[in-house]
């Protein structure tokens, strides 16, 4: 039985049957925000998911989502006031070009983290998946939250920059040289398409 001694060290070798993609936030109402940048993160993480699947990593999408009403949101969250006041992610879904398959969770979370109120650890506490590769929009959202959480969680982080995205690109930047790379490996595409081979 292995242990966690056994277990690979950041930067490691890619152990599929304990690792997980998450895809963050591919959604239909966010991608429709950055329409200049949209088809290039798409085939990005389209690649990115096909080079998983093939390598046997598990695939989970997430989501955010809301009833009509935001019955969700609290009036003393500021971000998900914001959220609200847009009318938006209540009748969205994950892009089709990614091509869900049936058997690939969809997590829907109520909060910028996909591990608050949802049962996504349980899952992977579940699938003995100790591992996460991450890409999301935004880099300021879904993908700070997800890493701070996943980061005291104890999984093991890889985040592929390429398949990330923020409009404020100098913050995005930043992240990614500081907190991001503080608590993950990060990876450009090429090379996380190197270490899913």
């Amino acid at each position: 039985m292995a242990t966690e001694s056994d277990a690979p060290e950041y930067g490691g070798p890619i152990m599929a049957a304990s690792t997980a993609l998450l895809v963050m936030h591919y959604q239909t109402d966010i991608l429709g925000l950055f329409p200049s940048v949209s088809a290039q993160l798409i085939a990005n993480t389209c690649a990115l998911t096909r080079a998983a699947r093939t390598k046997g990593v598990a695939v989970y999408f997430c989501r955010i989502a809301f009833s009509a009403n935001y019955a969700q949101i609290s009036k003393k969250n500021k971000n998900g006031s914001g959220l609200a006041a847009s009318g938006m992610f209540v009748n969205n879904q994950i892009i089709p070009e990614l091509g869900r398959r049936p058997e690939e969770p969809e997590i829907v979370a109520h909060r910028a983290s996909v591990f608050y109120g949802t049962d996504l650890q349980v899952r992977l506490s579940a699938k003995g998946i100790d591992t996460l590769i991450l890409a999301g929009v935004a880099s300021t959202g879904v993908v700070l939250s997800t890493i701070a959480h996943a980061s005291d969680a104890d999984y093991r982080i890889y985040t592929v920059k390429d398949c990330c995205y923020d409009p404020d690109m100098v913050v995005h930047e930043h992240l990614f040289e500081t907190a991001f790379a503080s608590r993950s490996v990060v990876l450009s595409l090429a090379d996380a398409l190197v270490a899913l081979a």
